[in-house]
C-alpha cells in the first residue's frame, strides 16, 4: 500500500552543518517546553488532541552521529507541523523488540516537496505516545 503525504505548509530548516541546524531546532523546542511546567508536548489532531510528548526525540537524536542528526534536524518545523495538523492515516506495527508499544508512522512533505517520515510510539498500556524520529524518505 502506497503511503498518503501531509503536505506541510514550512519549509525545512536551513543549514548545512550541526552547528547551524542545531541552535534553530532548539530554539523551537525550547518556546514549546515554556509552555508547560512538565513534559514539552503537542496536541494531534489525528490522535483527538491527545498529547504527543516531544523529549524523548532529543534522547534519540544524541545517539546518532553529527552528520545523521543534521539531516533529520533539517525536517524538525515540518515533522512538528505534521504532528499537529495531520489527519492522514499512517502505517502502524507493533514493534518487533517490545511488544507493549506501536509504531507509528507518519509521511509527509516539505513546503519544497522533500519526503520525510515522523515516527511515533505509542505505548499500549498507558496510552502515552511520544515523538521518536523524522527524517527523509526516499519513495521505493
Amino acid at each position: 500500500m502506497k503511503p498518503q503525504f501531509y503536505k506541510t505548509k514550512i519549509n525545512r530548516l536551513s543549514g548545512t552543518s550541526y552547528k547551524e541546524v542545531y541552535p534553530q531546532a532548539i530554539s523551537i523546542y525550547k518556546r514549546l517546553a515554556s509552555r508547560t511546567k512538565r513534559r514539552p508536548y503537542l496536541r494531534s489532531i489525528y490522535f483527538n488532541k491527545e498529547k504527543i510528548f516531544l523529549d524523548y526525540f532529543w534522547i534519540h537524536i544524541r545517539e546518532k552521529n553529527p552528520k545523521d542528526r543534521t539531516r533529520r534536524l533539517n525536517f524538525y518545523t515540518c515533522a512538528l507541523d505534521l504532528i499537529q495538523n495531520s489527519k492522514l492515516n499512517p502505517s502502524s506495527k507493533t514493534n518487533p523488540k517490545k511488544s507493549s508499544e506501536i509504531f507509528h508512522r507518519f509521511f509527509g512533505k516539505t513546503k519544497g516537496n522533500e519526503n520525510f517520515c515522523v515516527q511515533i510510539v505509542e505505548n499500549i498500556k498507558n496510552k502515552n505516545k511520544y515523538f521518536i524520529s523524522v527524517f527523509p524518505y526516499d519513495i521505493k
